[in-house]
């Protein structure tokens, strides 16, 4: 995790993000790739990657929080959408879909997570294989890879 390095983390500095996902369901593999320019800060103990997915559809803006203790909090809000998930070690946890219909309950599973980041050059990788549940229907597997350099 980084050390409190100087005031510019607090308001941000520009990154590149390479953003792969993988995603699995009903034995159909998907995989997304795709580059991205976004903005790392610091809040307290907590790192923020934050970066802009514009499609032809919709706009989302991407929240990567990664807290002290290695959990992480992924936020993707659009106009008519926000999903937040949480992702912990090798735990269960609740989160919710918001839609225009209605809040959707789901959980995750994250047999795999790790963060590294590294202060001089400030570059770093997050990697998290989850499985994504609605109660106990598994609505798919995912594998999130982000690497993140200025």
């Amino acid at each position: 995790m980084m050390t409190k390095r100087d005031d510019s983390l607090s308001n941000g500095i520009a990154i590149l993000i390479t953003l792969q996902t993988f995603t699995k369901q009903d034995s159909e593999v998907i995989k997304y790739d795709r580059k991205f320019e976004g903005q790392l800060f610091q809040m307290g103990n907590s790192i923020y990657l934050r970066y802009t997915e514009d499609d032809n559809q919709e706009t989302a803006v991407v929240t990567f929080k990664i807290n002290n203790n290695g959990g992480i909090q992924l936020t993707r809000k659009s106009k008519e959408m926000r999903m937040q998930l949480f992702f912990e070690n090798n735990k269960r946890v609740s989160a919710t879909y918001r839609t225009p219909y209605g809040e959707i309950p789901i959980e995750t599973v994250t047999p795999s997570l790790s963060v590294n980041i590294n202060d001089f050059p400030l570059a770093g990788a997050v990697h998290i294989d989850y499985l994504l549940y609605s109660g106990s229907k598994l609505l798919g597997e995912y594998k999130i890879r982000l690497q993140f350099t200025t």
